[in-house]
């Protein structure tokens, strides 16, 4: 069970549910992608690794579950799963994981999930071309559904995150970026697939335009906060917990939220100043104690505080956009879900 799924424990009859729909997503997953080429499947299934936390196929179950409810009993909400949830959950992790992988080329990292990367096992070029299969092989999966609505979605999906990549690389470095472009980056790059899992979660249970915007709109705030979460975690985080290379956003020039907030609340000359110790800051290899010691500044000033609150102002933005769906446990699961978002320390 991964760790955004613990804390739906009191949700018993939603997490059995959940739990035998993810078992049956890992299955699409895994033949999906199965390659009579040696080389080709131990790739595969290294990268199958990188399997972790499950939110966006969590989602599409749960959305898909809460929309339906009504339908079956709190015992049964497995019922309420068909084969288009399963492949919808599979195309979107599939996405998912081809960003991830990429990333890592990006940023260099290391590790990815408490285990080595496939850039550091294998090389970059190897890497780049298993992101290129994983998004091959998602919409060769999405396409045997019969409509052609969740494949444009997904499509969709991909070309804003790629978009929110491609922001973020042009302003690497950019010690003006304004909190608006900000979040026009994590938009793309991290809420919108996840707004398109939850909204494809709501579609595939006959929701309606309504509630399927409600859900659309309840997953890129989540995603919004997730991603917010995830920079303070490349701060402060510990890399034996958060399981993956960290400090590789100011390393590599990227600006996030605490540190935009930190440079904000200084006083002109002291923003320059402090723009003048984290230029040098903005490349491998810099000094872990300077590094350290604006890491402190940034915390001391309330910038994470303030970027926690941020995020917690999307959570709850998120959880009203739920008043759409019928009361039930799996409505209840998704609150208890959005709440993790803000818990989580990986």
């Amino acid at each position: 069970m991964s760790a955004l799924a613990s804390h739906l424990a009191p949700h018993a009859g939603v997490l059995a549910a959940l739990d035998t729909s993810l078992a049956d997503v890992a299955r699409v997953f895994d033949e999906q992608l199965k390659s009579p080429l040696a080389p080709v499947q131990n790739l595969v299934e290294h990268v199958e690794r990188y399997r972790g936390k499950m939110l966006r196929p969590m989602l599409v179950l749960l959305s898909g579950m809460a929309c339906a409810q009504r339908h079956a009993s709190p015992d049964d909400l497995r019922s309420l799963i068909s084969r288009e949830h399963l492949v919808v959950a599979a195309t979107v992790e599939m996405v998912h994981m081809a960003t991830l992988v990429h990333d890592d080329v990006l940023d260099e990292a290391d590790v990815r999930r408490k285990g080595l990367t496939v850039n550091k096992l294998h090389g970059n070029e190897p890497a780049v071309i298993l992101g290129d299969y994983l998004i091959a092989s998602a919409y060769h999966l999405c396409a045997t559904l019969p409509e052609v609505g969740p494949s444009r979605a997904i499509g969709r999906a991909a070309v804003l995150t790629a978009s929110g990549e491609l922001l973020q690389l042009h302003n690497r470095g950019n010690l003006d970026l304004s909190e608006e472009t900000y979040f026009e980056i994590i938009r793309g790059k991290t809420a919108e697939l996840i707004a398109t899992a939850c909204e494809l979660g709501a579609a595939a249970s006959g929701a309606d335009e309504p509630t399927r915007r409600a859900m659309s709109e309840f997953g890129r705030a989540i995603g919004s906060a997730f991603q917010i979460q995830d920079d303070i975690l490349d701060l402060l985080g510990e890399q034996a917990v958060v399981g993956k290379s960290l400090g590789k956003d100011i390393e590599k020039g990227k600006l996030t939220l605490p540190i935009l907030r930190y440079l904000a609340s200084l006083p002109a000359d002291q923003r320059r100043a402090a723009r003048a110790r984290l230029a040098p800051l903005c490349v491998p290899n810099a000094s872990p104690d300077q590094l350290a010691s604006f890491v402190r500044d940034v915390n001391a000033s309330g910038a994470v505080a303030s970027a926690r609150s941020t995020a917690a102002s999307l959570i709850a933005l998120a959880k009203d956009q739920l008043r759409v769906l019928p009361a039930g446990p799996a409505r209840e699961a998704l609150v208890s879900l959005a709440d993790a978002v803000l818990e989580r320390s990986a």
